[in-house]
Order: C-alpha cells, then structure tokens, then sequence
C-alpha cells in the first residue's frame, strides 16, 4: 500500500448529498478599480469544489479577502464570487454576510449542487481572534454537517475558520492541502541530491529559521535579493546605499557556525553561496549598471544580482536533483532588476529532471507571470507565502494540525 497523507482527506469520508463548509483562499490581488488581477488561488480551488460537487453535496465557501478594519464593501468578495462562476461555468450564490439569519436561510433553501459564497470573514474582527463563538456562528448558519480545510495560503494561521472551527465539525483535508503539503514536506525531507535552494526576498530575520533548516539538508543555498547585502555586509564588504538588515549579525554567525559544523570552515563558501556581483541603480531606473561585490560604491544600491552570479547560480540549477526557491533575488516590480529572477526561473525551468518548488507570495507572483503556462514549468508552485516558508521551515501549520488524523497501514506524518 502506498503512502497516505497523515490527515483525513474529503476522500476518507461519504460526504454524499452533504451540507459541507470549505474554507478556501480567495485572498487574491485586485486592481485599483477592484476587479481580479491574478485568479490563481481561486483556480486552485477548483478541484476540491468539482470533486465536492461530483458527491452533490452544497457548498458553503468562505474565505478573507486584505486586511479590513471592519467591514470595508473594496474588500468584498463579490468579485471573487463572479470569477468563480465563471471558471466553473455554473451558478454561484454571493451572500453580504457570512453568519446570521440571511446565511442560515439562503443554504438551508438552496438545493444540493449549489455554491454559496460568504463574505469576507475579516469584516468580523472575531476571525482572526480565533473567538469559538463565531466558529460556532459559522457552523449554525452554514448547518453544515463537514468543514474541509482547503485554504493552504491560511493554514499557518490559528484563526476561528482555520482553527477553531475544528473543535465543532468533523474536519478534513481538501485536496489542494493534501497537494501543498506533500509537495513542500517530500522535497524537504526526501530530496533527489543534489537539493540547491535558492533563497531571496528582503529580511534574514523573516528567513533565519528556513535558511538553518536548509543548511541541514541542502547541498547548495543559493542566496540572493536584498537579504544578500546583509549577508555581504556581515563578511565585510561595502553596501553602498543597499537595502540591508541591521543587527544582525548574532543570527548570521550563528547561520555561519551551523555551516561551519556541516561542511569544516574551509567548504562553508560552496554551502551559502553568495553574489559574485550585483546590479546597481535606484528603484526607478531605467538602465542596470553591474559591479563586482567589492566594487559597490557609497552611491551605489545593489536591487538584482549580476551576469557572473547569474551564470553561477545557474550552473548549480542545472545540475540539481530538486530545487527549493523561496524569495526573489532582485527588486522585481521594476522590469530592468526582475533580469536575475527572470533567468532564475529559466534556469529552474530548463531542469526537466529536477523536482522544484516554489514558495508562494511574491516568488509565486512572479513565475506566474514568467512563465505563461499557469506555472507548469515547475512541479509544484505554492498557494501560500507564509505558509510555504513555514512548513519549510519545519513548523506544525495549525490549521492542518487540527484536522482528524489519518489511522491506518502507510500513514507518514
């Protein structure tokens, strides 16, 4: 018998002709005048939803949508409901509330088959307390007989729809959960070596925990965006005008005494590979000027990395065996420093051999738009950005943990 995933799935249980509650992610970005500019989570939910709808059951969908302060109508997911339908190609019932009366009698008429969506749950500053009461307000309105966790992007969050809620429902895994974690948790903890992870962004401290997990278990850490000049910083080297991270240089030697324990003083180079050279300008630049690290002058602000790291960073893609890539490596809302992420999906992409996954958030966001094709170039892009950096990292996700347990022969936590 094959491996199992260590939670009960919606395929472990009859959910036939059911009333079931299913948190999703709807968070997505939105334009200025408040239309969808990216439906990639929304298209990522779509195969428990069909699965669901196959066993007609009625779904009651709910999600958050930003970070309103009470109900905030720019924040609604009205939107959402909409392109849901219209990806679906059926109906989707919007109601302006997610607990009350109008929620308890709009499901209850509702024949099997249908999709309710509820609105934003952050208009109830109650969600992100965790507050049982409103778990249990939801269950009541919705009169739902499961609840089913599909909300990856969420998960790491103890909130009243992703934590709390478990303790009034049955609860079980939908199969984007089931999907998001195995493909982060076997790439981390049963990797093809050579296992390269590019890691990027901006802070060391928002990474300290990922990058010492990955110094246990990778072969080459790649590192890059504006966390690398606080690395080069801490080794020495002239920032310039660089975007870097002050204080810490505790977390970094002791990053650089845990490489020194894998691999001996002298390899810890080949382990944390830093930027041979960098692209210099300023946020609105419209040309890119590159310097070798030792030559960044005081005007200077390194925002991608350079031709030569390019070709080294690529080198070691090319030969890996499974890629983890967490963080740009360069500042990618202006075009002419996205050059380094641009070439690093390229590199990671021209790997056919090598599983690669990418973490969601802003790496997420931009090979999507890299790569045309939904992210197929990849095995596995994540839904999640905190999520994704920490079950890398080696956290419990609450709102996965809460689920019922799997029992049974190849069951793997």
């Amino acid at each position: 018998m094959g491996k199992r995933f260590f939670k009960q799935t919606i395929r472990d249980v009859d959910v036939e002709r059911q009333t079931v509650l299913v948190r999703v992610d709807y968070n997505v970005p939105l334009h200025e005048d408040g239309t969808i500019s990216d439906d990639f989570r929304i298209r990522a939910s779509l195969p428990t939803i069909k699965y669901l709808l196959d066993h007609q059951c009625k779904l009651v969908l709910m999600s958050h949508l930003g970070r309103p302060e009470g109900r905030d109508e720019k924040l609604s997911l009205a939107p959402v409901a909409a392109r849901l339908a219209e990806l679906l190609g059926r109906s989707v019932m919007f109601i302006d509330d997610c607990v009350g009366d109008k929620v308890r009698q709009t499901v209850r008429h509702a024949p099997c088959g249908s999709i309710i969506l509820l609105e934003n749950l952050r208009f109830y500053k109650e969600e992100e307390a965790d507050d049982a009461s409103f778990a249990k307000a939801l269950v009541k309105s919705s009169g739902a007989s499961f609840f089913v966790q599909d909300a990856f992007g969420a998960a790491h969050r103890a909130h009243a729809s992703t934590h709390a809620i478990t303790l009034c429902l049955p609860s079980f895994a939908g199969l984007l959960i089931e999907k998001e974690y195995t493909a982060i948790t076997d790439a981390m903890a049963h990797p093809a070596h050579p296992l390269v992870a590019v890691v990027g962004g901006a802070k060391v401290s928002d990474k300290i925990e990922l990058v010492e997990r990955l110094i246990t278990v990778a072969d080459k850490i790649l590192i890059g965006g504006a966390m690398a000049n606080t690395f080069l910083k801490y080794k020495g080297y002239e920032v310039g005008s660089s975007v870097f991270e002050d204080g810490q240089d505790e977390v970094l030697g002791r990053i650089y005494q845990k490489a020194e324990e894998k691999v001996g003083a002298e390899r810890i180079a080949d382990l944390l590979v830093l930027p041979l050279d960098v692209a210099v300008g300023n946020k609105q630049s419209s040309e890119r000027r590159e310097v070798a690290i030792d030559g960044i002058e005081p005007e200077d602000m390194a925002l991608d990395i350079g031709s030569r790291t390019i070709d080294c960073f690529s080198a070691y893609l090319h030969g890996a065996g499974t890629i983890i890539w967490n963080g740009p490596v360069g500042y990618t809302d202006n075009e002419v420093f996205s050059y380094g992420s641009a070439r690093i999906a390229l590199a990671v992409a021209s790997n056919t051999k090598a599983i690669s996954v990418v973490g969601g958030g802003d790496t997420a966001d931009f090979v999507l738009k890299w790569d045309g094709n939904d992210g197929a170039s990849f095995t596995h892009v994540s839904t999640g950005g905190g999520a994704s950096l920490e079950l890398m990292s080696g956290k419990k996700l609450p709102g996965i943990e809460s689920l019922l347990d799997a029992y049974g022969p190849g069951v793997v936590h």
